[in-house]
């Protein structure tokens, strides 16, 4: 039996440079994604933004399932997030840097249970270890008429 897994969706040019993602049979519903000026209008994230909020969600969720299952109890989670951006040696513009900081409650008596999750939590995370070890990408162009 294999783990692999297929996710389809669809994006869409709205207008400008924003498109429409469309996530097919699921009951999400559509979100709009877009470039910041001074080439989109921020009518939402950008893809710099929807990374991070992948590589932080994952690293959350993943942790949060840690910590359930070693009995501790999460009140709340709060995730900080920073994305830095530079030009790599070809002057292309690039996320460089995604900075998670998790942020659990839990209460003081249980932290103590916290200590093999802190240490594994990030190895279940199937964005974060992705991208940390690179993504098979393959591209394909097919012209479609207009």
């Amino acid at each position: 039996m294999s783990d692999e897994a297929s996710i389809n969706f669809s994006i869409s040019l709205k207008d400008n440079y924003a498109f429409t993602v469309d996530f097919g049979d699921t009951d999400i519903p559509p979100m709009t994604i877009d470039e910041t000026p001074p080439l989109g209008n921020n009518e939402g994230p950008n893809p710099s933004r929807l990374l991070a909020a992948g590589i932080a969600g994952c690293l959350g969720a993943s942790l949060l399932f840690c910590l359930r299952k070693a009995h501790v109890d999460v009140a709340a989670m709060r995730t900080d997030v920073s994305v830095t951006n530079g030009r790599n040696a070809r002057g292309r513009l690039r996320v460089q840097r995604v900075a998670v900081r998790l942020l659990p409650s839990v209460p003081v008596e249980q932290q103590a249970r916290m200590t093999k999750c802190l240490e594994v939590f990030e190895d279940f995370c199937v964005v974060s270890a992705a991208v940390r070890e690179g993504i098979e990408i393959d591209v394909q162009v097919d012209t479609q008429p207009a």
